[in-house]
Formats: structure tokens, sequence, C-alpha cells
């Protein structure tokens, strides 16, 4: 506004002296100060509306400011309209075109979440094209620019996303001279760098909002990646082609994936199988196909290269491992027999649209994440349940790995989360979730009055709250087993220990209420507080089997849930897994729908996470209300949990005779957990 009144002070002053004496009244006027002065000068635009404020601009820049008397032209010269420059021109198309928020060359035309970024793009060069030169380079800038949106591909993305069609024939259509600053120009110019925005922020943070497909992700605190510096920088350092390397994701299983679509989309072939056996082969037997076996296993990282034997004729130790491999990518049982099953899923791979699209989802997931630069991770690989360790995530390879355990297909999914590891419970109670008691707990308590008992469970009510819960406590048979990871977060889902451990021989593992279950809790948990201090093997394998306690970490240890089905395991070969929660086909459906992501749903104030009650205090303070081997205190609190058939059931074992205790309203409603089970 200030640069807009000088201006049009130095033409008020320029033109008064073309007509008025120095002692007329008027430049007394113009001598003014404060609001008399600024209200001649918006008069004098009233008066004056055929000139536009970028010809005043220009005035001020070509007009010095000085009080000499300018020579008086003839009268004819102060009545011609002054001409509007070139640059004002184009200052004038980019400016209004991002105040419209609508580029009318773009398919996906409205551009309101991107407009601040092209406002700060065009600002720095005062509102002047950038990719169109006169300065000798042509069109190079431009030329990249395209190059690069047109390689969107190799980086998991769609290049019709960012009309690099449109932009290559209208680039081909320029022929010199052309006027840079024309309004066209302006379009065109604008329209690289919209697309060019949208491929570095759709890279960087990805393509849908995480919320939108339910994963649990804190916002990021605060905005610190500079789209337009960098490409500003990157036009200066002619390196527009490297902008990708400067905002996609930095994580080795990200990087890793990116060079596998590569060789996805090379023109070489997936090799296809076409095994024929009678019956079940195993180690030792004749395989007349074992060769083309081989090629087929070592092109998918089941079988090292350099081990394979083209003279075999039978099925060797060799062979037998790179089947295992196989089998339990396909959640197989890995006996390493060749028997029907293993057959047809050799028979019958996934084409290569199918491994493609897969890598694809895969990395789209992984722009979702918060960005992690050092330091240690704990990652969970939902449909190949797994759990990966790393000293620091730009490890290549994980520290160590584990089978897990993780949720129900059917109904008890476990969810996609970025958290933050805060605490370790030793020994730990568990807190039965309200709908695990009313569904499974209290129908077996109707049938058995001693079931609460025999599973070492009681009912409690927190400090000062009359709220009632079953938990189970430590000891054999939790639900917990004798270690429990800790890391809040929407979804309440935790990592723990399991007496179930023969859960971890099968092959497909989706058999619990939603957390995640750990094969090696003690190896986890000298992984979690290995820099804790005090908390060598020794004091780790006492305090698993001593009495509850809580360990507060010194330092929180980001935890990944991931939904990956194409996967760079710890033998660092791509694996394709099954989809067991059908949420490839989710993302996929969601990807069709995209638009501009708001900043709004991917940038909040730092939350501060929920605490977790020390275990100890927890103990200390709740209250066993209920004996539960006590059936007549029992009932009214199984009522208030259980169905109308369930709580009938609990009256018709009630003895007879018997008066049911007095429960308050408050405390006849069990409190709701929303914790999912183990």
């Amino acid at each position: 506004m200030q640069s807009s009144i000088s201006a049009v002070e130095v033409f008020i002053a320029n033109t008064t002296k073309l007509f008025f004496s120095p002692k007329d009244p008027l430049l007394a006027s113009y001598k003014m100060q404060g609001v008399q002065r600024k209200k001649l000068i918006i008069s004098t635009l009233c008066l004056m509306p055929c000139l536009s404020a970028h010809a005043l601009v220009n005035e001020a820049v070509a007009t010095p400011t000085t009080d000499v008397a300018a020579p008086v032209p003839a009268p004819a010269a102060a009545t011609q309209t002054p001409q509007v420059t070139a640059p004002a021109v184009a200052m004038n198309e980019i400016s209004s075109l991002i105040a419209s928020k609508q580029h009318p060359y773009l398919t996906q035309s409205h551009f309101t979440y991107r407009a601040d970024d092209l406002d700060a793009l065009y600002k720095a060069n005062n509102y002047q094209p950038i990719w169109l030169a006169d300065d000798g380079k042509a069109n190079k800038n431009a030329d990249e620019a395209i190059k690069l949106l047109e390689a969107a591909a190799g980086h998991g993305l769609n290049p019709a996303d960012y009309d690099t069609s449109m932009l290559r024939q209208k680039l081909t259509e320029l022929k010199a001279p052309f006027d840079v600053h024309s309004k066209d120009a302006a379009l065109y110019d604008t329209a690289i760098s919209l697309s060019l925005l949208r491929f570095m922020h759709n890279l960087h943070y990805g393509r849908i909002n995480p919320a939108d497909l339910h994963f649990s992700i804190q916002r990021r605190a605060e905005k610190t990646l500079d789209l337009p510096a960098l490409i500003k920088a990157g036009i200066a350092a002619d390196t527009v082609a490297s902008l990708p390397s400067s905002v996609e994701p930095q994580l080795q299983q990200y990087q890793k994936l990116k060079q596998a679509l590569a060789s996805y989309r090379a023109p070489e072939k997936i090799p296809r199988l076409n095994l024929v056996v009678n019956s079940t082969v195993r180690q030792g037997d004749a395989l007349p196909q074992s060769a083309e076996l081989q090629k087929y296993l070592a092109a998918f990282g089941d079988l090292p290269s350099d081990k394979i034997d083209n003279t075999a004729t039978t099925y060797t130790a060799t062979i037998v491992e790179g089947v295992k491999n196989f089998q339990k990518r396909h959640g197989i049982k890995a006996s390493g027999t060749i028997n029907k099953a293993t057959v047809a899923a050799l028979n019958a791979p996934l084409t290569d649209a199918e491994h493609i699209m897969r890598i694809e989802l895969a990395m789209e997931r992984l722009r979702w994440l918060p960005e992690i630069s050092e330091g240690p991770a704990i990652m969970v690989n939902i449909p190949a349940f797994q759990l990966s360790a790393f000293d620091d995530i730009k490890q290549d390879i994980p520290t160590t790995t584990m089978r897990v355990v993780v949720g129900k297909a059917a109904k008890n999914q476990t969810p996609q989360l970025a958290a933050d590891m805060r605490f370790v419970d030793f020994q730990p109670y568990w807190n039965v979730p309200y709908k695990i008691a009313k569904d499974e707990i209290l129908p077996k308590l109707a049938a058995d009055p001693e079931y609460l008992t025999r599973q070492n469970m009681e009912f409690v009510s927190g400090s000062g709250s009359s709220a009632l819960r079953i938990r189970q406590r430590p000891g054999k048979g939790n639900a917990l087993g004798k270690v429990k990871f800790i890391f809040p977060n929407s979804s309440s889902v935790y990592l723990h220990d399991t007496p179930s451990v023969a859960l971890f021989s099968r092959p497909r593992r989706d058999l619990s209420h939603g957390c995640v279950r750990v094969a090696h809790p003690q190896e986890l948990a000298e992984f979690v507080l290995k820099d804790q201090g005090g908390w060598d093997t020794g004091a780790i394998k006492k305090a698993m089997v001593g009495k509850n306690r809580q360990v507060v970490l010194k330092k929180p240890i980001p935890v990944l849930f991931l939904y990956n089905t194409a996967f760079f395991d710890e033998h660092n070969n791509l694996t394709f897994y099954t989809d067991i929660y059908n949420r490839d086909a989710e993302l996929l459906d969601a990807l069709t729908k995209h638009q501009d992501l708001s900043d709004q749903v991917l940038f909040a104030p730092k939350e501060v996470p929920p605490s977790a009650e020390p275990i100890e205090a927890e103990a200390a303070h709740a209250e066993t209300v209920v004996a539960t081997a006590n059936t007549k205190q029992v009932i009214p609190v199984v009522e208030s949990m259980a169905t109308t058939n369930t709580a009938q059931v609990v009256r018709a074992i009630q003895p007879a005779g018997t008066e049911e205790k007095s429960v308050s309203a408050a405390a006849a409603v069990v409190k709701t957990d929303s914790t999912l089970s183990p």
C-alpha cells in the first residue's frame, strides 16, 4: 500500500507542475501531511480512472522524486493515455490468477490449498514468469520441469495428475519470437509451477489424508518444508531435476521400494512358471522342472541367484529352502514340501501390474509418516505379521526382528498408527475392555460362578470412582504375559507378551483382539531399555518374574504400525503379502478421488500425548469391590454389562432367598474401556 501511495504522490507532483505555477494553492495542498494528504491522493485517483495501478508504479520507478520543475510538454501530450509495460501485463495476469485460485489450463483447476505456495513462488520473482526466459536459455527450465513431472511414475505417482501432456504440447507449440510477458505466457508459466508444487507436495506428504483411512497419527507440529524456496534454488542452481530427492521420504524402506518399482517397470518380464507335479514332492524326490523352479524362486528373492544349479534334476536341500521362503510369503505353512497349495501359488503369481500397484501403495503409506531422521524405531508390518526394531532408523537391515500376532481380520483389525513408546510395564495388570467383558467373559461367568477366580480376575473401581471394571491380576496365565510396551494412541493398542506362544508357529497370525503380541518379549525389552541405564539382561529377567513395575523411558521411541503388502524383509528381499484387511482396495479407491490436501489436516499445534497412570499407583488405589466367588455380589454388575438373556441366566443361578447387594446406578455401569484386547 505504501508503495502505491508513494507512486501516486510522484504522479501528483509531476502532473500538477504541468498545469500550475509554483505558487498555486494545489501545490500547497500537495505538501500537506497526514489525513488531508491521503484524501488528496484518493481524490486524484478517482478523477483518473483511466490509469491503472501498474502504470502508476511504472511512472514512479521511471520518475525520480524531486521538486525540480520539469519541462512543460506540448498540450497534446498531456491528453495521451499512458501505456502499460509488458512486465506489468504479466504481473497483473499472474496476480489476478493467484487471487482467483482457478487455473483454466489444468484438469484440477481449483487450487485453493496451493495458492499460498504459488503466491510465495512468484512474489520472489516480482510476479514475473520463472520458467519461460528471454535470457538466451530459451525454454530450458520449462523443459526440465516437464521432464521431471513426466517421470512421476518412477516415484509411484501418476503423471496425468500433473497435466504433463498438456504442458508438453504447449511447450512444443511455442515459437520464437515469443513474448514471455504476455497473458498466454503468464498462464502457461503458472500452470508449470502449480503442477510442480502439487507433485512435490504429494511426494512428501502423500495424496491422501491419513485420518480419512483411519491412520492414527499425530499431525505435524509445524510446516518445515518450504517448497517455493526449493524450486527457486533449483532454478538458480540449474538442479531442477534433483528436486524430488529433496522432498521424498528418506526411509530405507521407501528408497528400496522406489528401486524395486523401477525394476518392475523395466522391459524384462517376471518369469512365468507352469509346474507340473502328480503328487507331493519332498526333499530328494525327482523334480524334472528343477531349473525352471530355481529361476522363478530367484526372481522373487526366495533363492539366491548364486545358488542356482541348472544341472539338478532332484528336489535338493537348497531348493527346499527357497520354497520355504516362497511359502512364508504366501501364508502357506513353510514345510518345504511341494503340495497342492504350493503348486497353485507357484503357477498363479501376481501379475506385473499387481506387483507395481502394491509397491506404489506401500510408498504412498510411507509418505504419511512423520519425518524421523535418526535414532531408534520399531516397525510392525501388519500383513507380514512381523516386527522390526532398528538402533537407527537409517539402518538398512533391522537390529532385531520377530514374529507377531495381530488383530483378527473379521472384526478386530490392528490399526495403522505412528506413536511414541513411553512406558514399559513388567508383570502388568490387564484391564479387560468393556466389549470383551460383555461379550466373552460375562457369558462364561453366567455359566460358571467360579470363572473369574480361575482366571485370576477381579472387579475393581478406581480411586474416587464408583465405576467398575474387570481386571486380571499379574501372574501365570495373564493375557498380557510378563511385559507390556505402551505408546499412548487414540486406538489404545500396545505391544505385549502372551502365554499363547503356540500361535507364533502359524503362517497366518491375525488372531488377537487388536493389540500386537510379540514372540520374543525379553528381546524387545532389551532393545527398548538398552540406553535406559541399569537395565541389563539380568535386570530384565528379574523384572519379568517380579512384582508389577512400570518403567518410564528417558527418551521416547517411535513406533510405526504399517500396512504394506509390499515390503523388504529382514533379509533385504522384496516380499508381497496377502491383503488380509482389504486395505489396498480401500486406498486404491481413495486415490481415484484425491484432491489437493489442505495444510490444516497435516499440521496442528503439538499435542501432549495422554499419560499413563503408573501401574503401581493404579494397583495401590484400585479397590476390589466384588469378591470373585461371591455370586450374590456379582449379579448387579453382570446385569449392567450383559445382554438380557445373560442377565436372566445369572438371576437363575442366584441362590434362593438371597438378597442382591445394593449398588448405585453409577456403580452398576461398568467403565467403558476402548482398549482393544490383547
